[in-house]
């Protein structure tokens, strides 16, 4: 079983240290695009054909399912990659964990890029999954990039200024953006109030890999034969696993897999 995933940078490691969690035994292609990074200010059109280039980039390699690991890529180019790769490779998509974290009954933030917050995307998802829960949508200018450069003080001062405007009385947030999922605890310790409960973050990794493994139709197997393999694309070009993904946990899970290249 072969799976790819893209996005535009490290936004695609959770999702796919989430599959090869769920499936040692799975090989995973992550085809990312460095040259054209960050997707969140392009056009809607612009995006679409980014995601396609680096989807089609992965198709080469005959995976059995593509997960788009990017929310912004999943509002803007889902119809043009599903239209060009299915019904041969089934799409999946990413959705923010709105409907979960509203389960819950709020209050609820949702951290998203600039681009996605106040989004008619996001407020559809949101009017929904959560109406009638209190919901603050907040904007993290420059986390993504931070996250994705592996800057330590970057990534810090974007979650203080994000969390300085987080309702203090919040108990669940929404990941908005797959970058924020690497950074997930040092979100939590910014935002948690130790008078309070536990804050819970609401991801979408473990959801979309799990979604992947529905779509082939077969079961998830955490204890089988580690044996998959990675394959790393940048912009189309064989490489390896850049060195800056191997700051976070889910890279360097990623890294212990055997390469193609």
């Amino acid at each position: 079983m072969k799976i790819a995933l893209v996005d535009s940078g490290f936004g695609l490691l959770p999702a796919a240290a989430a599959v090869r969690r769920l499936r040692p035994d799975a090989d995973l292609v992550i085809s990312s695009d460095p040259d054209g990074l960050p997707w969140g200010p392009r056009t809607p059109e612009d995006i679409a054909q980014r995601a396609l280039a680096a989807a089609e980039a992965a198709a080469k390699f005959e995976p059995d399912a593509l997960i788009v690991a990017c929310n912004t890529a999943s509002v803007h180019g889902l119809p043009t990659l599903r239209a060009h790769l299915e019904p041969h490779v089934p799409v999946i998509g990413t959705v923010p964990a709105i409907k979960p974290a509203a389960a819950g009954g709020g209050p609820v933030a949702i951290w998203a890029t600039p681009a996605t917050t106040g989004s008619p995307y996001q407020r559809d998802l949101i009017r929904d999954f959560a109406n009638g829960v209190e919901v603050t949508e907040v904007p993290c200018p420059g986390l993504a990039d931070a996250v994705q450069e592996a800057d330590e003080d970057a990534i810090d001062r974007a979650i203080a200024a994000a969390a300085a405007h987080t309702p203090t009385d919040v108990r669940a947030v929404v990941l908005g953006c797959t970058h924020y999922e690497l950074v997930a605890e040092r979100i939590r310790s910014a935002l948690q109030q130790p008078e309070l409960p536990p804050l819970v973050l609401h991801a979408s990794a473990g959801a979309v890999a799990a979604q992947a493994l529905r779509r082939l139709d077969v079961p998830t197997q955490a204890d089988a034969e580690p044996t998959g393999s990675l394959t790393v694309l940048l912009s189309g070009r064989e490489s390896a696993l850049p060195s800056a993904a191997l700051t976070y946990a889910e890279g360097r899970l990623l890294g212990q897999l055997s390469t193609t290249r």
